[in-house]
């Protein structure tokens, strides 16, 4: 397997880890700001679906087979579970944003391999992730100053 493969692999799980993670942050966010917070995670998570299906996809059409368990996934994936509980605004940020961007960094190395290899079609693909990406970790950031 070609070290691009294996690099989207690691994606796909990261993506994998992260749609469940924040989908967590989503669900058990507190304060006085829920609502709004609460909204924008969800935003994220529909992000992080969507580049999930597609970077898999992209593995079948390079002749891979995406990683598709639960078990790959959290063998492959740098980010870490999180238990269910009750969490700050704050700290639903932060997570967030340190997540976003360790994602940020695996596509950003996937997409430096694609170019290499003279794949423009995945390397489309992640500029436009990267674009999405950067986005959400913008808008954390705005909202980490005020949280």
């Amino acid at each position: 397997m070609s070290e691009k493969i294996e690099v989207l692999q690691k994606l796909v799980a990261d993506l994998a880890v992260l749609n469940v993670k924040v989908h967590n942050l989503h669900w058990n966010v507190v304060g006085e700001n829920f609502k709004p917070v609460h909204e924008q995670l969800e935003g994220v998570y529909d992000t992080l679906f969507e580049q999930y299906d597609e970077v898999a996809e992209r593995i079948k059409m390079l002749g891979g087979f995406p990683l598709a368990s639960l078990r790959s996934y959290l063998e492959k994936s740098s980010i870490e579970e999180m238990d269910s509980h009750d969490i700050s605004i704050r700290q639903a940020f932060e997570i967030a944003k340190n997540d976003l961007s360790s994602l940020r960094e695996t596509a950003l190395h996937a997409r430096k391999l694609a170019d290499q290899e003279d794949d423009p079609i995945t390397v489309a693909l992640l500029e436009d992730h990267v674009t999405d990406l950067d986005k959400h970790i913008w808008l954390v950031s705005q909202a980490l100053k005020n949280a």
